[in-house]
């Protein structure tokens, strides 16, 4: 099970170095950017505690994905002082083209299980995620102490 689940980390990092050959970006601002696709629209300190880094790193990858024409810089409507980091039309259209096909053939493939399989699989890589946190944890680095995702 143990070299499975290495197996299965491994095809994460080459998908995820694949990616990032495609949308010509970095390791460090895919993550980013997959970050902020994923919170629709947040504050460079948020966008720094979700990647560990610090304010000083965390706007040099915005002002690269901004350049790449990824994000785009708001002032909060709520408060003028800050600053959202939003992704743009190009960043949903990469979404598009990289991610989505992936969760398209993975819910297909996820058909084969009934809804108690699927139960014990959403288990499994709830458990599994929160390893991997407690270990990056372990091992120093404040990325793994970033929020859970819904669901």
């Amino acid at each position: 099970m143990a070299a499975e689940i290495r197996l299965l980390q491994q095809s994460f990092d080459a998908f995820d170095e694949a990616a990032a050959a495609r949308l010509r970006l970095n390791r460090t601002d895919l993550r980013a950017l997959d970050i902020i696709l994923g919170r629709q629209a947040l504050t460079a300190g948020d966008l720094a505690a979700a990647l560990g880094m610090s304010p000083a790193a965390t706007t040099t990858v915005i002002d690269r994905l901004e350049r790449a024409g990824f994000v785009v810089r708001t002032r909060d409507t709520g408060n003028r002082r800050r600053v959202m980091v939003e992704p743009t039309d190009t960043a949903r259209a990469a979404e598009r083209d990289v991610y989505l096909p992936v969760g398209t053939v993975g819910a297909k493939a996820l058909r084969r299980y009934d809804e108690n399989q699927l139960a014990t699989i959403l288990d499994f890589l709830r458990t599994a995620r929160r390893v991997q946190q407690d270990q990056t944890v372990r091992l120093g680095s404040p990325a793994g102490t970033r929020e859970e995702p819904p669901g």
